[in-house]
C-alpha cells in the first residue's frame, strides 16, 4: 500500500488526499472510484473541491480495525489515479 495514505486510531481509519491538474481529470478519478465501490462494495467517505479529493476509508460496522479488503480496496484507488483517464 502506498505510503501516503495516513492511518488514524481512534476510531481506526485509512486517510489520503490526492490532487488532480484540472477538474476534468478529478471528475474522471471520481467516476472510476464509484465504479470500483459498487463493484467492491465499499464506499469511502470523500471530500472535493476543483483539483483534489480527500479519502476516509473506515473499518468494517463492528469492527476495530482495518481489514484486507479495505487495505487492498486503498491500493486499488492508488492504481485508479495512476492510469490514464478514459478520455
Amino acid at each position: 500500500m502506498s505510503d501516503q495514505w495516513q492511518e488514524r486510531h481512534r476510531p481506526s481509519r485509512l486517510e489520503k488526499r490526492y490532487e488532480f491538474s484540472d477538474y476534468g481529470s478529478l471528475r474522471d478519478f471520481l467516476d472510476r472510484a464509484a465504479a470500483l465501490s459498487e463493484r467492491e462494495g465499499l464506499y469511502p467517505d470523500m471530500g472535493f473541491g476543483r483539483d483534489y479529493v480527500n479519502m476516509t476509508i473506515h473499518v468494517a460496522e463492528g469492527s476495530e480495525t482495518l481489514d484486507e479488503a479495505r487495505r487492498r480496496f486503498a491500493e486499488d484507488l492508488d492504481r485508479l489515479k495512476q492510469e490514464p483517464s478514459a478520455d
